[in-house]
């Protein structure tokens, strides 16, 4: 199989067929499967999904007990993949299907590992923009990623590579920060960006804070050691202080109210410590997640068309 496109499914009833459809002629002269996981949705996408697999011999279909979030029905996609490169694309057209061609065409002529899209024109919808410009930076900084390179949804894989990702076990993935912990072999192409098919966007505030505290806290030390750094300095300057007012009180040159520093020293001694305990505890809590045995995401059905020996 030279390729597997993996489609996380969430209230796509409406698109998740057409889009189907424009794969089959796409990409009809290339050896691929479709995976599609159906992330808990509440709509009649895993009926829609059942139908598709009649209709199709190389279309795959896996529904989720619940709804897991994106990067878990895209880790359980990438299990299931086959294909020496796999695509991961969105469910609501706004990456045009005919695009997978340009991603392919850009990893095999140029060699790379991971190809991202990237669009000269986005389309979605403000709120969405701000939080990719703040996970963008984010992930600049804590997975050392180029500053130029946008961590789009629409992205190729090599084989290699994914059968590095799917050993990722824990509750929270991220599938770029398991891309980066892999290979810094990566490219970018641009692709065509539309507008919405249907629906709106399923981006809330409550799944960007999510996001940003798996990346902040999850796949990267940062937090820990800028704390550990900012403990260190603030120790220093209060030692500092300390010994500044102590020479002041012994030769008179001022006289500090007592009540006022201690005040000070309690309530600034309080802050940092309820500071460091919530990092540690985010650190512990997802420590103790990862080997409770929780796992990313549970199947509830596995489908595919059984096609019959016709041999005679």
């Amino acid at each position: 199989m030279e390729l597997s496109v993996v489609i996380p499914v969430y209230n796509s009833e409406r698109t998740i067929g057409p889009l189907l459809e424009r794969l089959q002629t796409c990409l009809s002269s290339r050896m691929f499967d479709v995976v599609l996981v159906n992330d808990g949705s509440s709509d009649n996408s895993e009926i829609v999904c059942q139908q598709l697999v009649d209709a199709y011999a190389n279309v795959r279909f896996i529904s989720l007990r619940r709804n897991f979030g994106e990067f878990n029905a895209v880790l359980c996609g990438l299990n299931h993949a086959k294909g020496q490169y796999v695509v991961i694309i969105d469910d609501d057209f706004q990456n045009p299907p005919e695009a997978i061609i340009t991603l392919l065409t850009k990893v095999t002529t140029e060699g790379f590992d991971v190809v991202y899209s990237y669009y000269a024109s986005k389309k979605h919808h403000w709120f969405r923009n701000m939080g990719s410009r703040l996970v963008n930076t984010l992930t600049t900084y804590s997975l050392g990623k180029p500053r130029d390179l946008y961590l789009s949804s629409f992205k190729l894989i090599r084989r290699e590579v994914v059968e590095e990702i799917i050993k990722y076990k824990g509750p929270y993935p991220y599938i770029d920060g398991l891309i980066f912990r892999v290979t810094r072999n990566i490219g970018r192409v641009e692709v065509p960006h539309n507008s919405r098919a249907e629906g709106r966007s399923n981006y809330t505030a409550k799944k960007l804070v999510a996001l940003f505290l798996n990346v902040f806290i999850g796949y990267s030390l940062w937090p820990i050691r800028i704390f550990t750094i900012s403990g260190a300095l603030l120790f220093s300057l209060g030692l500092l202080a300390g010994i500044f007012m102590g020479i002041s009180w012994l030769t008179g040159i001022t006289n500090p109210s007592g009540w006022f520093v201690v005040g000070w020293i309690v309530v600034f001694a309080t802050g940092i410590q309820l500071l460091f305990l919530g990092i540690l505890g985010e650190y512990l809590g997802k420590l103790f997640m990862a080997h409770s045995g929780l796992p990313p995401y549970v199947e509830k059905s596995q489908r595919e068309r059984q096609l019959m020996d016709r041999r005679p």
